[in-house]
């Protein structure tokens, strides 16, 4: 599940390896390790992928299923303008 979710996360955002692995100071070969789910990082790493590409540890894991959107510092009228982009997004999508 972690390999997965590092490969979609590093996708969605168009990195590639070499990109993804720069942004943490990892080698490609570790980036490749996770996502084949040969190795893990250690926690410290897990921590600081969470930490740079804003989504949860419990969501890297596999313990949870969705990924959070930190709004903090937006007003209410720009959360509800996100929450009607959110709620368009899944129209298409069905």
């Amino acid at each position: 599940m972690f390999g997965e979710r590092i490969k979609a996360l590093r996708l969605s955002l168009g990195l590639n390896q070499v990109e993804f692995g720069k942004s943490l100071n990892v080698t490609k070969q570790s980036v490749s390790n996770w996502e084949n789910e040969n190795i893990l990082p250690s926690i410290d790493m897990l921590t600081k992928i969470a930490t740079l590409y804003s989504v949860s540890a419990d969501y890297l894991l596999g313990l949870q299923d969705f990924r959070s959107v930190d709004v903090r510092g937006l007003t209410n009228e720009q959360i509800a303008h996100l929450q009607l982009l959110i709620n368009d997004l899944r129209k298409t999508k069905e």
